[in-house]
């Protein structure tokens, strides 16, 4: 009889933990500048698993890509149960917020809008955003200013997070604190 330790893991356990991996590793290299040998060391499996499971390394991206924007619209949910209008607006802002602490995704989110030249991660993207877009309008029935405005203030946290403004300006950087004080 197998052990816990070593029984095998099922494929959707694999599957999630490459997209795991592959979150981290695609943040840092992007589509073309990462490797399935390096996605497929940091999973344990090797790299003809991961090609059985995702198919392609564009599939994996575009699979890594759909959980990022999964997870911002897990927090948005999570952040605006019971709420709605400017009270779930002001919720989901925060929760971003908080995402934004994680860099790995913040950068594999920043890999992802950069990659849109080609068509299929370009579709994938489009149905992500919109999803979160509507996810909004329909919580808050805010305008569709006001979310573009929304949506305009968390690509902006998303810039200053990648240059690691709220941690590096200094005094003497008036514009980078004006930047700072705007989230």
């Amino acid at each position: 009889m197998a052990t816990p330790a070593t029984e095998r893991k099922s494929a959707e356990i694999r599957r999630e933990e490459i997209l795991e991996a592959a979150m981290k590793e695609f943040a840092h290299g992007g589509l073309h500048g990462t490797s399935t040998e390096k996605i497929a060391e940091r999973a344990g499996i090797s790299q003809p698993y991961l090609f059985r499971l995702f198919g392609t390394k564009k599939g994996l991206f575009i699979a890594s890509s759909r959980r990022c924007f999964g997870r911002v619209l897990g927090s948005f949910q999570e952040a605006a149960e019971g709420k709605t209008g400017a009270e779930a607006m002001k919720a989901m802002g925060r929760a971003y917020d908080q995402l934004l602490a994680d860099r790995e995704m913040l950068l594999g989110q920043m890999q992802m809008y950069a990659a849109c030249a080609d068509p299929e991660i370009r579709d994938a993207t489009r149905s992500g955003f919109a999803e979160l877009f509507r996810y909004v309008e329909q919580v808050t029935g805010a305008s569709t200013v006001e979310i573009r405005d929304f949506f305009a203030m968390g690509m902006l946290m998303n810039v200053a997070a990648a240059m690691d403004l709220p941690q590096i300006c200094s005094e003497d950087d008036s514009w980078a604190q004006e930047l700072r004080a705007a989230h």
